[in-house]
């Protein structure tokens, strides 16, 4: 055997070991099989919030107990947390219940994760608040605005349906584009979320499947 044929050889087999070793046990532990659809990842993050709020509540006694149970749950003034919307409105919360510690142990950091919710989860209500600076938009309102209660004739003839559904998606997608950051903070946290909701899960009973809640 000539000495190129044996290095190439040589090279073959600590190619083919290294494919098994990646492909074996040096992969680290398997992560558990994450649902498809998005309604199935709701419900997973939901289920493992659930599991860990209990969890929490019962550590703090507050199981059945009517008059701390909310104190313990959701938190005691002064809310800590809060985000002014761009429509005017301020959403506030708390960082002491055991709702705010599930959400510290599943999106990392509860501060970042409330101010990207609130925000892509009012992305449209902020898009329709843009379509008031449209002369159209506000004159089909005007029109509206003159129809008698539950009288759909006239709602339908006012127009204001039909320019709403040509006007909002462009606003949406300005609205988008401007919390393009807070947009991605969302997705980021979300993904962690689920992966971790995935690991507290695993070996217990599928969220959507019917019976006892988790212990």
């Amino acid at each position: 055997m000539s000495t190129a044929w044996a290095r190439v050889a040589g090279r073959t087999v600590v190619a083919a070991v290294l494919t098994v070793l990646l492909a074996g046990g040096c992969s680290g532990p398997s992560q558990p099989a994450l649902p498809t659809s998005e309604q199935a990842r709701s419900e997973l993050i939901k289920a493992a919030q659930q599991v860990l709020v209990d969890r929490c509540m019962t550590g703090r006694g507050a199981v059945g107990q009517s008059g701390s149970q909310e104190d313990a749950l959701f938190g005691t003034d002064p809310a800590e947390l809060e985000v002014t919307l761009a429509t005017g409105y301020t959403v506030r919360t708390h960082t002491d219940g055991c709702l705010a510690q599930a959400h510290r142990h599943l999106y990392g950091d509860q501060a970042r994760w409330f101010r990207a919710e609130v925000t892509v989860n009012n992305l449209r209500p902020e898009a329709r608040a843009r379509l008031e600076d449209d002369p159209r938009y506000r004159a089909a309102l005007a029109r509206r605005a003159t129809c008698p209660d539950k009288d759909t004739r006239c709602a339908r003839e006012s127009g204001l349906g039909d320019v709403r559904a040509r006007l909002e998606p462009a606003r949406l997608a300005e609205v988008r584009a401007a919390h393009r950051e807070d947009i991605a903070t969302y997705d980021q946290l979300r993904d962690r979320a689920l992966h971790r909701a995935a690991r507290l899960l695993a070996g217990r009973p599928s969220p959507s499947r019917k019976g006892p809640a988790p212990s």
